[in-house]
């Protein structure tokens, strides 16, 4: 084995967290070195829908889904699905998923994810300026499509809660969604409308920005894959094929890949994976002017530079199963109830989003071990909160976290 490498700050995956977190720790003075086995920003954080959503505090799991869960889960082509073979892996899951989908843990998920989104834009903002992204950001809000009057229905209680937290929502009528939305084509469509809302034209581009920030604050860079963490006094060590670094705090920003790695430090995570999808239009000028995301299909339509991005749905069933030809042929004929002139795909995207039954992340020290920092399972939400997630380890490592406001995002929340 090659001489141990000895580093103040390991962090683990290289993804919008863990790029954001070494920028903000170097950008304060500490050594950094970044691991991940892949190129940096190359995973979900790479192939999302490009959206910073500071709306979308209503966790995956709710009434309303858990009312239609059966119906969504046996009908292959529903926005929300899973591989039958991966089943049995799933069931506890799903079963912690259905309990958090209940009325009052749906709202005490929501009150939590939207404490963090509260300071999600500032965070970003302060991260635009420090990474020189402001090209890459467009502020034109968010808009949700309602085909159906029996979703806007289904809606009502998710739009309730947000206005309770004080999120900037518009309802608009279907001349109102036309004029905000030339391009779409006259259905008659309802809307609800969150101006706040950012999106990137570019996340390849944005996570090679983050990257580059970070490494001018001096963070370095190792491509490896870490398989095994081990506490010890006064360190942690990490170690995959033919490596080995000691490092005085490790944080876990390693995505959907970070379970085994938090049991190692002794925390029990019931951390499963989403497998994201999407397809890319190239178009000589844009379709939209912003994210669109029709509900009843449950995927984003989002502008990007040349390129018209289809990304979204749900189908819940591990990392080793190669691409399902039918989500990828679901996004096809979804976008083009739309924009049925478009020609063939120019590239398809799977990748893993880290997913929890409550849709909170975890965030925070491991109970076990201090020097072990939780940064992962941020799910849909990863390019929104990475910014604010970062700033929260760097406050924790540095001695200014308050533990009780990383209460609800802590590994044992769900027992050890």
């Amino acid at each position: 084995m090659a001489a141990e490498e000895k580093v103040e700050i390991a962090v683990v995956g290289a993804g919008v967290v863990g790029l954001a977190t070494a920028l903000r720790l170097a950008a304060e003075g500490r050594e950094v070195l970044l691991i991940d086995p892949n190129e940096p920003g190359s995973g979900a954080s790479f192939g999302n829908a490009g959206t910073i959503a500071e709306y979308a505090c209503m966790p995956v799991g709710n009434p309303a889904v858990l009312r239609t869960l059966p119906k969504l889960l046996l009908d292959p082509d529903s926005p929300f699905s899973l591989r039958w073979p991966a089943l049995f892996q799933l069931a506890p899951w799903l079963v912690s998923f259905v309990k958090q989908s209940l009325p009052a843990a749906t709202r005490a998920n929501a009150l939590a994810l939207a404490g963090l989104l509260a300071e999600a834009l500032p965070a970003w903002e302060e991260m635009v300026t420090e990474a020189g992204l402001e090209d890459l950001m467009r502020r034109n809000g968010c808009l949700y499509l309602y085909r159906r009057e029996s979703d806007f229905a289904a809606g009502a209680g998710g739009r309730a809660m947000r206005a309770g937290f004080g999120i900037h929502q518009e309802i608009l009528t279907p001349d109102e969604v036309a004029a905000l939305e030339p391009g779409l084509p006259a259905s008659g469509t309802r809307g609800l409308y969150f101006p706040d809302s950012t999106n990137v034209t570019d996340p390849k581009t944005v996570m090679q920005r983050l990257l580059g920030a970070a490494i001018a604050r001096g963070a370095s860079v190792k491509q490896a894959t870490i398989t095994r963490l081990q506490a010890e006094t006064g360190a942690v060590r990490l170690s995959g094929p033919g490596f080995g670094i000691k490092a005085g705090m490790v944080v876990i920003a390693a995505g959907a890949w970070s379970r085994a790695l938090a049991a190692q430090a002794g925390d029990s995570v019931p951390l499963e994976t989403e497998r994201g999808y999407h397809l890319e239009f190239r178009t000589d000028a844009p379709l939209l002017t912003r994210p669109v995301c029709p509900v009843d299909l449950g995927f984003y339509m989002t502008p990007m530079a040349g390129r018209l991005r289809v990304a979204g749905t749900v189908e819940l069933g591990g990392l080793a199963a190669p691409p399902n030809p039918r989500r990828l042929a679901l996004l096809d004929r979804g976008v083009r109830q739309f924009f049925p002139n478009l020609s063939s795909s120019s590239s398809e995207w799977l990748g893993f989003r880290p997913s929890l039954p409550d849709s909170r992340p975890v965030i925070g020290p491991s109970p076990g071990n201090s020097r072990v920092i939780h940064a992962f399972g941020h799910g849909h939400l990863g390019l929104t909160l990475a910014p604010i997630t970062a700033r929260l380890v760097a406050e924790l490592i540095g001695g200014r976290g308050h533990p009780a406001r990383l209460a609800p995002f802590a590994a044992d929340r769900f027992g050890r």
